[in-house]
C-alpha cells in the first residue's frame, strides 16, 4: 500500500476551475491539512486526488491504453486530450472552464 505525503509549502501550480460540492467535515479536514501542512487548500485537494487517482489500477490500465491509442493514430507524435487546459490562478472564472466531478 502507497503512503500519502504532502511536502511542506509546495503549493504553487497551475489550475483548472473544477466546481463540486464535498461534504463539510472532508472540507475541515483538507483545512486542517493545508493549515498544518503550510499549503494553499487547492494544492491539498489536487494531491488528494492525484494520490486517489494513482491507487485505482482499473483507471490506470484505462488511461494507458486510451494513451497508446492516441499515439497509434498520431503516427507516434504524443496526445494530450483537449478536454484538459491549464490556466493560471488568476484565470477569470467561468461556468464554461468548470467540469463536473
Amino acid at each position: 500500500m502507497s503512503k500519502f505525503k504532502i511536502e511542506h509549502g509546495a503549493s504553487k501550480i497551475n489550475l483548472v476551475l473544477l466546481k463540486t460540492n464535498i461534504e463539510d467535515t472532508i472540507s475541515q479536514d483538507i483545512d486542517l491539512l493545508a493549515n498544518w501542512s503550510n499549503n494553499d487548500r487547492k494544492y491539498i485537494v489536487n494531491e488528494l486526488l492525484r494520490f486517489a487517482l494513482t491507487q485505482e489500477e482499473d483507471f490506470l490500465k484505462h488511461k494507458a491504453s486510451i494513451t497508446t491509442t492516441a499515439v497509434r493514430s498520431t503516427g507516434g507524435a504524443r496526445s494530450v486530450p483537449t478536454s484538459i487546459r491549464q490556466t493560471n490562478e488568476t484565470a477569470p472564472k467561468s461556468d464554461a472552464a468548470a467540469a463536473h466531478a
